[in-house]
């Protein structure tokens, strides 16, 4: 079979996967797995002294275990085409979260048209920040923020890790990623143990990150906004987060940002655009498509760079 339908062809079934079902709620998950290792690891390690260096031995081996484990599994299966093939492609569809992001944040939209007490529920499963004051305006600006957040997490930088190191290279971002969302917080538990778990995360998503707003502005069709991305994406406290989000916000012309609770403290995060207004439905959609073909033009580009660096 020619090499570039065997290098091409898991991508696409695991692409066309996640655009029909989403994340398998009811298969055995491999972020889920990855999920138990870390709580493992911090329940017996996150005590005592030495916290900083026994997170980073703990970010370090899990990150590399992951990626050596996958390719030593994928040389194993070599010899064996279609189930090398069938291994990838489910491990492909595990690392990508186009589709459930996606439905997450029309179930936001969808909830707060019944009530405020059900968006605000709906919210809080996309969201780190606390809920349960969150006004109209504030659940649709959060959902939002989240969807381009998210683009570059659950979708570019897994394509952009793939596209430079294979399968391998996506499943260890995907541990980065998780380390980070488990234990890359700056409160009192986990502030010494999870920062260099953050420092990785910071690293890893440089690069996709800016991706992320460039292909999100190619998408909408408004080269204008580079200046305005350049402008406000900085802002934000994560060297990353605010590019995408300032993406969106120069798409939509609004405002993000401003302050969020997080357990009980208040966080005053800088505004990312200037106009300040409420966001609608519309809007929503708006957002939904740019994040569609911007995730297409991620798969197109991850699949030419593949197919160049072979």
């Amino acid at each position: 079979m020619d090499v570039a339908i065997i290098t091409l062809l898991p991508l696409l079934l695991a692409w066309c996967l996640d655009l029909i079902f989403g994340d398998p709620a009811r298969l055995p998950h491999l972020i889920v797995g990855f999920g138990k290792s870390i709580s493992f690891f911090e329940h017996r390690l996150n005590k005592g002294r030495h916290r900083t260096a026994k997170g980073a031995c703990v970010a370090i081996v899990l990150i590399l275990s992951v990626y050596l484990a996958t390719r030593g599994l994928l040389h194993l299966l070599s010899p064996c085409i279609w189930l090398k093939t069938a291994v990838e492609t489910m491990m492909i569809f595990y690392c990508l979260a186009g589709t459930t992001l996606i439905r997450e944040v029309k179930m936001v939209f969808k909830a707060l048209d019944r009530s405020l007490d059900a968006g605000r529920r709906q919210v809080a499963r996309i969201v780190g920040r606390d809920t349960g004051q969150l006004s109209a305006t504030e659940i649709r600006t959060a959902a939002l923020e989240t969807l381009s957040e998210n683009l570059s997490d659950g979708v570019i930088a897994p394509l952009f890790w793939y596209a430079l190191l294979g399968v391998p290279g996506m499943v260890a971002y995907k541990m980065v990623n998780t380390l980070d969302s488990m234990i890359g917080y700056r409160n009192a538990r986990y502030k010494d143990f999870g920062c260099v778990a953050a420092r990785i995360d910071d690293v890893a998503n440089f690069i996709p990150a800016r991706l992320t707003a460039l292909l999100m502005v190619i998408a909408a069709g408004q080269p204008s906004l580079f200046g305005f991305v350049r402008r406000f994406g900085s802002r934000h406290a994560s060297p990353n987060s605010g590019y995408p989000e300032a993406a969106l916000a120069g798409i939509l012309d609004c405002r993000f940002g401003g302050p969020h609770d997080y357990f009980g403290e208040t966080v005053d995060k800088p505004f990312i655009g200037e106009n300040e207004r409420e966001l609608t439905s519309a809007d929503m959609h708006t957002a939904l498509r740019v994040n569609r073909v911007a995730e297409t033009m991620a798969v197109i580009l991850a699949g030419g760079t593949r197919l160049l660096l072979l």
